[in-house]
């Protein structure tokens, strides 16, 4: 049903409408039932979001302090849970129960907003969408490594530095991810979002027991009231940077219309968007500020960029390594994940491009004993799999996570989590320029742009400092 439900997403003209004995099959849109509930929407948020973000917190609240740290996390969480509940308002235009779906956040834009600004909105959630699938591969690889790194260094006693090529590793994830990706849509990601929400948890449960007991041995907690006291011009571009990780670990704004298309009515859509962004929020939050205040706390001004990764931790060296094979699970389910929509895009903007290529709508069953047959696309296969490769070459180019991490999550926050949900809200509600409730509104969005500016121009800087000592396709760690 679900294949039925792809090649219909992928026809050009309007979806049927069916009637009589068809009505329990088929949604109001003519499309098959959606079967999704709070809990996959909730899981399919938590795969997108709990992911390499949450390793880098105890980094960004060793630059910004036991004050600002905190704080900011939690201004980020309730800046993304007002505004994820703005756009969630806006998948159907009109009327909230029975008015037109919007199947995609440009669909969103498009109906709410047109003009320039959907052009606008392709371009930062598609083009965010790619650089998120670049920083899911080089965090895969460098925990991949730190699986190889910890056993190494545990047998050599600490004496043998184990570096190594991340280049192998970054292929290997690659060529997994080409094998995920001819999974044709969300509704058939149900399981592997599942998977990879328990591994969410299953690591940063780790990081943070691991965080407790580093605090027990220190028997004091470490860290200051400012963060860490470098000089004035690195102090600044650190925290600005921290801010952007932050933000990145909030990020999934770009990928919620999509999730809310999989979920079944009644109730409403909108309200169960809402609870699961109300489960998805205050779960991740409450990880996010546990493992970065625990990291900070056992480590200080010296808490690792990585958590995991930068060896922060060396014993116990094999619940390590089960960490970062969670780690690895985790991000190859969140990489399917983001990637969903941007797979959607092309593949229907190909599909009107060129109605009548059986290249593009063909599809070869492939028999799978003791399954139902899969039905491979020869357009999906090609394209998604060009995708993976040039995701992982550039990976290969940029293996700078921290900075990578930070530049995404500015460059994605603003116009994604903020500017585009409230000026849809504000259109869809009719809401008086110049009214308290439009100024209100307003300001959330200027503050939210002056941070995200500044955590962008902090990643820059990082970058720009790390490719100074960095061959490309010669990485090592």
């Amino acid at each position: 049903m679900a294949d039925n439900r792809h090649d219909q997403a992928l026809n050009i003209s309007p979806p049927p409408q069916h009637h009589g004995g068809d009505i329990g099959v088929f949604d109001d849109d003519g499309r098959p039932n959606r079967t999704g509930n709070v809990w996959t929407a909730s899981a399919h948020i938590i795969t997108g979001v709990i992911g390499s973000g949450v390793l880098s917190l105890a980094w960004a609240i060793a630059q910004l302090g036991w004050v600002a740290g905190p704080t900011m996390m939690v201004v980020f969480s309730a800046v993304t849970y007002f505004t994820a509940n703005l756009l969630a308002a806006c998948y159907r235009s009109g009327d909230s129960v029975n008015g037109k779906r919007n199947y995609t956040y440009m669909d969103a834009v498009r109906n709410n907003l047109g003009g320039f600004k959907v052009i606008l909105c392709g371009v930062v959630q598609y083009g965010n969408l790619f650089g998120i699938a670049i920083g899911y591969t080089i965090a895969a690889s460098i925990s991949m490594m730190a699986v190889k790194r910890s056993n190494c260094f545990h047998k050599s006693g600490g004496k043998n530095p184990c570096h190594m090529n991340s280049n192998p590793y970054m292929i290997s994830y690659g060529v997994v991810e080409i094998l995920l990706s001819q999974i044709p849509d969300f509704d058939q990601l149900w399981w592997l979002s599942t998977v990879a929400a328990v591994m969410s948890f299953t690591y940063s449960t780790i990081g943070l027991v691991l965080g407790v007991i580093q605090v027990a041995v220190n028997r004091k907690i470490k860290g200051s009231l400012t963060g860490v006291n470098t000089g004035t011009t690195e102090k600044v571009w650190n925290s600005f940077q921290a801010l952007g990780d932050i933000a990145f670990a909030y990020s999934f704004s770009m990928i919620l219309i999509e999730i809310q298309d999989t979920i079944k009515a009644p109730p409403s859509e909108v309200k169960t968007m809402k609870k699961a962004s109300a489960v998805s929020v205050a779960v991740t939050t409450t990880f996010y500020v546990l493992c970065g205040c625990m990291g900070y706390a056992a480590f200080g001004d010296l808490a690792p960029s990585n958590l995991l990764t930068g060896f922060g931790f060396y014993n116990p060296y094999w619940l390590i390594d089960i960490a970062n094979v969670a780690i690895v699970v985790h991000l190859s389910g969140s990489y399917q994940v983001v990637c969903q929509p941007l797979f959607s895009f092309i593949e229907k903007s190909v599909s009107n491009r060129f109605p009548d290529s059986q290249f593009v709508k063909k599809h070869i069953k492939i028999p799978i004993p003791g399954f139902r047959s899969f039905k491979l696309n020869l357009f999906r296969l090609v394209w998604r799999t060009m995708f993976v490769i040039l995701t992982t070459l550039i990976a290969m180019l940029l293996p700078f996570f921290n900075d990578i991490v930070g530049l995404l999550g500015a460059m994605g926050f603003w116009p994604l989590t903020v500017y585009f949900p409230i000026e849809m809200y504000i259109a869809q509600k009719k809401i008086p320029k110049w009214s308290p409730r439009w100024i209100t509104l307003q300001i959330v969005s200027m503050i939210c742009l002056v941070i995200s500016i500044a955590a962008a121009a902090g990643s820059v800087a990082g970058i720009i400092h790390d490719a100074k000592s960095v061959k490309p396709f010669h990485t090592s760690y």
